[in-house]
Formats: C-alpha cells, sequence, structure tokens
C-alpha cells in the first residue's frame, strides 16, 4: 500500500534496529509509551517473534527507503473471551510526525483489524496528547475510559485515556 511518498509493508527483521531507534526515542522523549527504560534490541526482537508468531501485523511506513514509523496490534488481554478485541500501537519517527504517517498507520491497522475479523480496536493514549487524541476521534475512536494519575513519568503523574473503536459500525 502506498499513499503520499509513504510506503506500508511488513516489518522485516533487518527493520528491527530502525524500529528500535523510533521506539527508544519515544521512551526517552515523550509519554507515549509509560516506560522510561530503552529497549534492547533483543528486546525488540522477541517483540516482534511473539507478534509474528501470534499472527499480529506488524508493519512500517518506508520512504525513500527510510523507516518512518511502524505499527502493529495484539491481544487487549490474554483471557479467551477477549480474542476479538486487540489494543494497538503506532509510532512515528521524530523528524517526520506532522506529515499524515500516523493516519496512514492507523487507517491500514482498522482495515487489517476488520480484516481479521476483530470486533473491537483500542488505543491507550496519554491524555497530555492532544494530536494522538485527535487522530483517534477522526478515525471513529470514542473514549470509554481515563484512568487518572495511572502513570508517574518525568517527575509527574500521567492520565491515561482508552479509546474504543467497535469495527462492526
Amino acid at each position: 500500500m502506498s499513499t503520499s511518498a509513504n510506503t506500508i509493508r511488513d516489518m522485516t527483521p533487518t527493520d528491527l534496529p530502525y524500529v528500535l531507534e523510533i521506539y527508544n526515542d519515544v521512551i526517552l522523549t515523550t509519554t507515549a509509551v509509560y516506560s522510561e527504560q530503552p529497549h534492547t534490541l533483543a528486546m525488540r526482537q522477541a517483540w516482534f517473534n511473539d507478534r509474528k508468531e501470534a499472527g499480529f501485523p506488524v508493519i512500517v511506513t518506508e520512504e525513500d527507503g527510510v523507516i518512518t514509523g511502524f505499527g502493529t496490534y495484539g491481544h487487549f488481554r490474554a483471557w479467551p473471551c477477549y480474542r476479538f478485541t486487540v489494543e494497538h500501537s503506532l509510532y512515528v519517527e521524530k523528524n517526520h510526525r506532522g506529515k499524515g504517517i500516523s493516519k496512514i498507520l492507523l487507517a491500514y491497522l482498522i482495515g487489517h483489524a476488520r480484516g481479521a475479523g476483530m470486533h473491537a480496536l483500542i488505543a491507550g493514549v496519554d491524555s497530555d496528547n492532544p494530536a494522538s487524541l485527535h487522530l483517534h476521534r477522526s478515525h471513529g475512536f470514542e473514549q470509554v475510559a481515563h484512568f487518572k494519575e495511572v502513570g508517574f513519568k518525568f517527575d509527574k503523574w500521567l492520565d491515561l485515556v482508552f479509546l474504543e473503536l467497535l469495527l462492526s459500525k
């Protein structure tokens, strides 16, 4: 799939160092991930293998051979009755933010989840991330929960918002 100058494709193991760089920048500079310690390449490899073995999509956007973002979805909760509900994540390389890449990734993940027979897609978003909240609402997600002060990063309490998209609508 190609939109603008960015192409979406399945992630390969050779993409992992670039994905790791994007993810670690997000960890160290934003509240989009409630983690404080950078990941290792071995951690990203295990994450990639887990997603692929479970049959979940792991995709990247690429422009002129440069990885500009990545996305995936996976189990919302591991118990059997949640099997039709997935939670997604997507991240954009810092120099490519604001260029519509997150829209491309999210639209792809929504379509893939529908095609895979999923019923609900969940997003967990930091309440102080208006761009991500707007992105999700513009794709039909509705806020279903607001957890106050459940995370602590950068010496402040963080609120987590859950948004949901029912895929059958």
